[in-house]
């Protein structure tokens, strides 16, 4: 086991410079990685169509072949539009997080409500679903200022992730 990751140090070094570039990238163009992210899912979603199409037709495969062509469906009408014009499902998939944390919201406050007598500090259930409701109403309201902010943070996160991947591949290589 030891050896096998020794030997493949430069898996986990590669996917961190790949982090790191996308975490950058995510910084100087946040559109147009928003754009690449959502092309890059239209390309894994047209994949995962294709080969759910091909096992609709496999009979070893033991699902009902209506929910098979339902998904191979659904996964080849996402991914071609996703591919086709990425930054319009961006900002479509940004709208629907924007209508869940409005839902959310809603059900946070009011659960908060109903088990204020159970617990102790509910207003903070409360306060998360105020906060949930404002942020859906901010995607909504300013869907292309939300895509850029939400880009920001996602590359954060991954220059971050990038970093460790490329610190643990570089630790893995130094093992005896």
């Amino acid at each position: 086991m030891v050896l096998t990751l020794r030997n493949n140090w430069w898996v986990l070094v590669l996917y961190g410079v790949i982090g790191v570039l996308f975490g950058i990238f995510a910084f100087v163009h946040p559109l147009g990685s928003a754009v690449a992210l959502a092309w890059a899912f239209g390309v894994m979603a047209l994949a995962d169509g294709i080969t759910t199409l091909v096992a609709l037709f496999d009979n070893r495969v033991r699902m009902s072949r209506a929910w098979l062509a339902l998904y191979a469906l659904a996964s080849i009408v996402f991914g071609v539009l996703a591919v086709v014009n990425p930054l319009s499902v961006a900002g479509a998939l940004l709208l629907l997080l924007g209508a869940w944390l409005i839902v959310a919201g809603v059900f946070r406050i009011v659960f908060a409500i109903h088990v204020r007598k159970q617990i102790d500090n509910e207003w903070m259930i409360g306060l998360s679903g105020a906060l949930a409701i404002l942020l859906g109403i901010l995607f909504i309201a300013n869907p292309v200022a939300s895509l850029v902010t939400l880009m920001l943070w996602i590359g954060a996160l991954v220059l971050i992730y990038g970093v460790f991947q490329i610190v643990a591949g570089l630790r893995l290589r130094r093992l005896p």
